[in-house]
């Protein structure tokens, strides 16, 4: 394994780097991390849920399965996953944010996030985060994918439809790693994730070339 880069990033902040096709890229966390790409050499082609679950077939993907673009390319591919037997990554939901938040607690639905109405509001979140990671590529906001929330579990009802939050998390830092199907600008957010136990906290995020 060589090593490209490897960084700590701090509980609620984003982190984003290029990768070259090959390259993987591991995330450890107990936490919560959203996670998006896009190609490097064209911002309008970018990870996509939607074609993600299509082409999977699934609406939880792992070990094997593929990341899609919106112009139906492979993005990446998860060659290794320790959540796998734990908990399921999200593709339902959007990130969270600052305003999303304060919203929560306007309608009274912090208790949504399993620690009660009465915790503290974060004032950002991973939408913030993501914007600061694809930064150096003058990705618009509104640019920004709806990523792949990893170590986030959720129940799906699968008669209703109905989604929910969980407390599932790792309970010691493990990780999942995305091999790059084509150069890439990738961008993490350690997510402030009320759910986990002292809220947010740090991940991982290594680059390396097997």
């Amino acid at each position: 394994m060589k090593i490209i880069s490897d960084e700590l990033v701090p509980a609620n902040s984003g982190w984003g780097a290029p990768m070259q096709k090959g390259q993987v890229l591991r995330l450890t966390a107990k936490t919560i991390i959203d996670f998006a790409c896009i190609n490097l050499h064209n911002n309008d082609e970018r990870f996509d849920q939607a074609r993600t679950k299509v082409y999977n077939m699934k609406l939880w993907i792992t070990t094997g399965d593929v990341l899609y673009s919106k112009l139906n390319n492979p993005m990446m591919t998860i060659t290794e996953d320790q959540f796998a037997g734990m908990g399921y990554h999200d593709l339902q939901y959007g990130t969270c944010s600052g305003p999303r938040y304060a919203r929560a607690k306007e309608e009274g639905r912090l208790n949504q996030y399993h620690h009660g109405d009465d915790i503290p509001v974060p004032p950002r979140g991973c939408w913030e985060n993501l914007i600061d990671g694809f930064s150096q590529w003058n990705v618009p906001p509104e640019y920004i994918p709806s990523p792949l929330n990893v170590f986030q579990h959720v129940d799906i009802d699968t008669t209703s439809g109905e989604i929910k939050h969980t407390p599932n998390r790792p309970k010691d830092p493990i990780y999942v790693d995305f091999r790059a199907e084509m150069d890439l600008a990738v961008a993490a957010s350690a997510c402030p994730d009320l759910a986990a136990p002292e809220f947010g906290q740090p991940i991982q995020a290594m680059i390396y070339e097997p």
